[in-house]
């Protein structure tokens, strides 16, 4: 099982949703409103008067057959809209109960 961290900007998160479902990713955990900065060459999600945009992030946990169908769709999403900013995080995961 993998954890999934993925970090976006608002305007992909019904999208993200979607994918989710698509690929049967049923639970997860989203924060709505997240600021940050990426550290190679996106622009900060402050939510400020002069960075305006927010960012969101959802963590889901995937069994390891599914692992490649989600990235492969998030990754065609973010091709398509770069500069939006999309990242997501994947490590090794261990359910305790």
């Amino acid at each position: 099982m993998k954890s999934v961290f993925i970090a976006f900007d608002q305007a992909h998160y019904d999208h993200i949703i979607d994918i989710l479902d698509r690929s049967s990713c049923r639970g997860f955990t989203a924060w709505e409103h997240v600021v940050g900065r990426g550290s190679v060459d996106g622009e900060p999600h402050y939510g400020s008067h002069a960075w305006p945009s927010m960012a969101s992030a959802i963590i889901t946990f995937v069994d390891d057959e599914r692992l490649d169908n989600l990235l492969s769709r998030l990754k065609t999403i973010n091709d398509e809209r770069p500069k939006l900013g999309l990242r997501v995080f994947v490590w090794d995961a261990i359910s305790a109960i």
